[in-house]
């Protein structure tokens, strides 16, 4: 088949390099958002008389049948042109004759393509954010039914302090928040339409770019035409924030993994969301959230990939940018995959309150407590400090925890103390974080009316 810039050349392209060149297998996905384009760009070249408004009508409606059998299943693209932009284009021509011609007039494939990818990533930011949605819900709604389950807090992967499990999955819930905020702020950067911006240059045409935005639903139009079509910067963002979402969602799913471990015991994963072993017949393993944790490096590597496409390319166009679409499409696709599986597993599984709250009575994650009572008693806090880590060292030593400690053994260290209370319950150590953000339940029941007020709020 001839090509369309055929023209300037004397010999065929090589198979080779035709298959090289070819996007169609991949790009093909952008079908819809092409014909929606053209539709607005043709509809624009007959309202500024650029060609006559009967051809134009010819072309839109010649369009629209196409979409409706791509629908059906009844069209099949052809990687002898190349891409999904000359394909419409060619069958479009099938169709109606040479009047589909003209549907390119004041129009570059440049221009073209930047639009159809800002389209795309328009479109799956907005089914993104409802994923994630989604995910917070059933975060808030795990959250509201442990409230009061008390869970050993960790640093550096040891005991730290008692808190509420449900303060503990509401940290999630804050940063999938801060996910939505980073997608909703590229969107704005993505809300630019290049159409119109021709090869580099801009056309020599009367267009309407503001009347294309209008129609195609962008916010604005780019400012420069070689800056329009030269950039991904916006794909690059995107994958960006793909990328800590990604981070956010194998943090949780390693922790679903640990707390699933019979060494931990505190979450039972549910029969649909787990897998067995072919020859142990014990087994249930954590695959989904395996899986979560392990395609968080397919997501890194599609961000970190497009960002070397683009660090050496001189403006204008460069044939390299062909090699965003695979990174965006595989990296939306997936990031939607994770979280659809995530909120299946969150909603699904089953917290053992009771083990929480046996990991808590035989260690020494009261010391804070401990060293705050001694403050309240007037001693200095490093002081406090140093007495405390003397009792837990006495403790070690001795083979005890704080519960196997009597009143006139810790006094030996400071004759301050005159209860045990802060040695023995972990439920008034949540209690008494009783501060904006804290684990005490009544910060934590703020917090979940926040968290609801967060998700409810619609960026699209």
């Amino acid at each position: 088949m001839s090509k369309p810039w055929g023209g300037r050349f004397r010999k065929n392209t090589s198979p080779i390099i035709d298959r090289f060149n070819a996007s169609i297998t991949f790009d093909q996905r952008l079908w819809k958002f092409d014909i929606e384009q053209s539709i607005a760009h043709a509809s624009m070249l007959g309202k500024c008389g650029i060609i006559p408004a009967s051809d134009a009508e010819k072309i839109v409606q010649g369009l629209r049948e196409l979409r409706d059998d791509i629908l059906a299943g009844k069209v099949e693209f052809d990687i002898s042109a190349e891409d999904i932009h000359m394909n419409i284009e060619r069958l479009l021509q099938e169709r109606i004759g040479e009047i589909g011609g003209m549907l390119q007039t004041a129009r570059s494939r440049n221009d073209q393509v930047a639009t159809d990818v800002r389209m795309y990533v328009k479109s799956e930011i907005r089914e993104i954010d409802a994923l994630i949605r989604n995910l917070q819900e059933a975060i808030v709604e795990t959250a509201e039914k442990h409230v009061d389950t008390i869970m050993p807090g960790y640093t550096h992967l040891q005991h730290a302090q008692p808190i509420s499990l449900a303060h503990h999955l509401l940290a999630y819930l804050w940063m999938l928040q801060r996910d939505r905020e980073r997608l909703a702020d590229c969107f704005k950067r993505t809300d630019i339409l290049p159409l119109g911006a021709g090869a580099l240059a801009g056309t020599s045409f009367p267009v309407d770019r503001q009347y294309l935005a209008q129609v195609l639903g962008f916010s604005q139009v780019s400012e420069n035409s070689i800056d329009a079509v030269s950039d991904r910067d916006f794909a690059a963002e995107f994958l960006c924030a793909l990328a800590i979402l990604s981070m956010h969602l194998s943090r949780f799913a390693e922790e679903l993994i640990i707390w699933n471990t019979s060494e931990f015991g505190f979450l039972e994963l549910d029969d649909s969301v787990a897998t067995g072993s072919s020859l142990m017949p014990q087994k249930k393993n954590p695959d989904p959230a395996e899986l979560i944790r392990a395609k968080t490096g397919r997501v890194y590597g599609h961000a970190i990939g497009l960002l070397t496409v683009l660090k050496a390319l001189p403006l204008a166009y460069n044939k390299d940018l062909q090699e965003d679409k695979e990174a965006l499409f595989d990296a939306a696709d997936t990031s939607k995959q994770c979280l659809h599986v995530l909120c299946e597993v969150i909603r699904s599984s089953q917290f053992d309150a009771g083990k929480m709250s046996a990991g808590l009575e035989h260690d020494f994650s009261r010391a804070t407590d401990v060293a705050d009572y001694l403050v309240k008693k007037g001693v200095p806090f490093r002081q406090a400090h140093e007495i405390t880590g003397r009792i837990v060292r006495y403790c070690i030593e001795n083979g005890k925890s704080f519960r196997d400690l009597t009143i006139n053994e810790v006094r030996q260290f400071s004759d301050k103390f005159e209860d045990m209370a802060s040695f023995v319950d972990p439920a008034s150590s949540v209690r008494a974080r009783n501060v904006y953000g804290g684990t005490a339940p009544e910060c934590v029941l703020e917090q979940i009316s926040l968290a609801r007020s967060a998700i409810s709020r619609l960026f699209f």
